[in-house]
């Protein structure tokens, strides 16, 4: 039987994307009971940060905690990854040991060269492309607060990154629409912006009218901290606050995948207020986690 990676979300079918949310609802539900069923008992996860980590690294380590299992964290300082060994050494010798890799790399292609290599799960913790693991953390989050997203209205606000490629993917799966406001010259590059439901556009206002999600970003990602005062001029009128919240639906959902800069992307009144879900968002990091690791390995 192949062996099945999360690089991607469309690595996941319509159906097993469902399936994970719909789990990682149901293990959230029985860790509020009290009740740890140990789905990795036994299970070794090896993960490999080359971009610094909160919610990545202490969820999925909660996760295979509470699970039975047991993570291994790795920075380019911890492996020979960092002396120049290569990647597909890396993912031989990881394979044989343990049964599952997940890797925040700077490069999506270096995770593609991994999951070639490995043969064991590689999941996608973060690259420069996508996110998979928060998007299906925020789709969780919107089912337990108003049900299945298919056939609402969700707007991107902000950076055209690697969230924002994630979310184009999940709209096209689910069947949600997507307004993505971003300025022109950070606008996302896909081939699925051809979808009926995807929109692109510099009109944020526009965008956000009757959304029934807003989603936002840090204007500056790892990595490109020398480019902030030219991204803080050029997102200046993208800053998610009250005013653009009073154009959506009167129950719109604000979600961050976190960390938040209060001032720049999102005003404080907004992340703090009633229409936030932020923290949700972030604890279902670790049930989205543990329901995927139990589709690869469990």
């Amino acid at each position: 039987m192949p062996v099945r990676h999360l690089l991607t979300l469309t690595d996941l079918t319509v159906a097993e994307l469902r399936q994970v949310i719909d789990r990682a609802i149901d293990l959230k539900a029985q860790r509020a009971r009290g009740q740890l069923p140990p789905l990795l008992a036994h299970k070794v996860l090896t993960m490999i940060f080359e971009k610094s980590s909160t919610r990545t690294r202490v969820a999925f380590e909660t996760a295979m905690a509470e699970s039975g299992g047991h993570a291994i964290f790795l920075s380019p300082r911890d492996a020979q990854l960092g002396r120049g060994e290569t990647i597909e050494d890396t993912a031989r010798v990881i394979s044989r040991m343990c049964n599952a890799i997940m890797v925040r790399a700077n490069s999506h292609e270096a995770v593609e060269r991994l999951a070639a290599a490995a043969t064991v799960p590689v999941i996608n913790g973060l690259t420069d492309r996508c996110h998979p693991l928060q998007v299906i953390a925020d789709l969780q989050t919107y089912q337990e607060h108003r049900g299945a997203i298919s056939g609402r209205t969700v707007a991107w606000v902000g950076d055209g990154n690697n969230m924002c490629y994630s979310y184009i993917e999940a709209a096209v799966m689910l069947g949600f629409n997507l307004r993505i406001a971003c300025p022109l010259p950070y606008q996302p590059v896909s081939p699925l912006l051809d979808a009926s439901n995807v929109m692109v556009t510099d009109d944020v206002r526009a965008a956000v009218h009757g959304a029934d999600l807003i989603v936002t970003d840090v204007w500056t990602s790892m990595g490109q901290e020398d480019e902030q005062s030219a991204r803080v001029a050029a997102f200046a009128a993208y800053q998610v606050n009250q005013a653009l919240l009073d154009l959506a639906q009167p129950d719109v959902v604000f979600m961050h995948c976190l960390p938040a800069h209060r001032g720049e992307e999102v005003s404080a009144e907004v992340i703090d207020g009633p229409h936030s879900v932020v923290w949700d968002e972030a604890e279902n990091r670790l049930h989205a986690h543990k329901a995927l690791l139990e589709f690869l390995i469990g």
